[in-house]
């Protein structure tokens, strides 16, 4: 799989842009503020719904826009798909697949990405929501049926905690509460029996290639380990958490057991959720436990061992969606993850995707990339892009004009002039 075109129309700083990719490596280097990271937000937007910087679609709409496009011509072998979303400000975003429209979500089964990215250092320094976020993405991007399992799961959990909050202060209001909160309890089961044993059965799948992606990273085996804290089979919450959780890394039980284990420890939470007007229960409180030589990274590991570990995560993500999805490797991007890396690091890192079909990295300064990789160009530089499959071949280059994040095509090419 990878990306042949891409088209953007008032994306983020870009009123209008097209940029064609290549099989294998390929380069976006230029001063930061140019917009290299608009290009690939936009591209890893159409495998997740998601943005690897904002939590919101608005800011990725240029200012004084009501909507935003992107067009994504997309190859897999030597079958071609034109994917569209639109991104509207006061109406709900649209999505197309060669043209016909179809759910947003739809357009997410036609392609797959792993976007490695500065901001990963907070799946290890961030709090358990930002871990649980990564982990619940790539359970999407692994079965991408659990994307409406995880969106209506957090519709029940909403819908639950109103009504813990509108008991609060007991009487008549609880009363009412409690004969109809059994409704809800049957849902988030549901729900969320499936979410504990995706995220386990996923775990299982990452552990091994987590492992070896991270000793190939740092030539050596610092017991890099993932496991989940789950807060389903406690016996009972105490007033700030769980006191009693269980930690998993497997998923060999099955989820008829765990929706029992979930029915009755919301059973033994019910009088504390109705005091404080709060779900204490479920896969939305439980987190993702990473370590190194059985210490948490968060704390005990350099910063050089955190880098490694959260390329490491994306790696072996990289290499289970290849090894299950049909349509093959998935697209993978380097968003200026290389400043980050000493050389050893960064030609260690570079060794571990270069096999993938496609790899699109971004970098403000040229040195940061390893050399030797074939890549093909596309510099930002003084208002200008330069492509080209070797900068040292000055015939086979041509130039982009960048003026207020626009990328139009240069005259003596064969298609239109594009302005600003």
């Amino acid at each position: 799989m990878r990306v042949a075109h891409l088209s953007l129309a008032d994306f983020r700083n870009y009123h209008h842009a097209e940029l064609p990719l290549a099989p294998g490596a390929n380069l976006i280097v230029g001063r930061n503020g140019q917009g290299k990271t608009n290009l690939v937000e936009a591209i890893g937007y159409f495998s997740g719904l998601r943005s690897h910087r904002v939590s919101q679609d608005a800011p990725m709409i240029r200012a004084g826009a009501d909507a935003a496009i992107s067009r994504m011509r997309v190859a897999v072998g030597e079958r071609e798909v034109l994917l569209e979303l639109q991104l509207n400000r006061d109406r709900p975003n649209r999505g197309q697949v060669n043209r016909g429209s179809v759910p947003p979500r739809e357009v997410t089964r036609w392609f797959s990405s792993v976007l490695f990215a500065p901001e990963d250092l907070w799946i290890v320094r961030g709090d358990p929501s930002t871990r649980r976020r990564f982990l619940d993405e790539a359970v999407a991007a692994y079965r991408p049926a659990m994307s409406g399992v995880l969106a209506d799961y957090e519709r029940v959990l909403r819908q639950r905690t109103t009504l813990l909050k509108s008991a609060r202060g007991g009487g008549s209001r609880r009363s009412a509460a409690e004969a109809t909160i059994g409704v809800w309890d049957e849902q988030l089961v549901e729900f969320g029996s499936r979410i504990i044993i995706a995220r386990r059965e996923l775990l299982a799948r990452l552990s091994g290639p987590g492992r070896d992606a991270y000793h190939a990273l740092v030539n050596a085996d610092h017991g890099f380990a993932l496991a989940m804290k789950e807060t389903v089979a406690a016996p009972s919450v105490s007033r700030e958490t769980v006191a009693a959780e269980s930690t998993t890394s497997t998923s060999t039980v099955s989820r008829e057991t765990v929706a029992q284990e979930f029915w009755n420890s919301l059973q033994s939470a019910r009088d504390q959720e109705f005091e404080r007007g709060l779900t204490l229960v479920g896969p939305h409180r439980d987190d993702l436990l990473l370590s190194l030589n059985d210490l948490p990274v968060k704390g005990f590991a350099s910063h050089g061992e955190t880098w490694s570990f959260v390329l490491a995560l994306r790696l072996a993500i990289a290499q289970v969606l290849r090894e299950d999805d049909p349509a093959g490797d998935p697209v993978i991007i380097l968003d200026d993850v290389f400043a980050e890396l000493d050389s050893a690091r960064r030609a260690r890192l570079m060794a571990a995707v270069q096999d993938f079909e496609q790899v699109i990295v971004t970098a403000a300064v040229r040195d940061d990339v390893p050399e030797h990789a074939g890549w093909r160009i596309a510099e930002i530089s003084g208002g200008q892009i330069i492509e080209g499959t070797d900068p040292s071949e000055p015939e086979n280059a041509f130039e982009r004009t960048i003026s207020e994040g626009s990328i139009a095509e240069s005259p003596g090419r064969s298609t239109e002039d594009r302005n600003d």
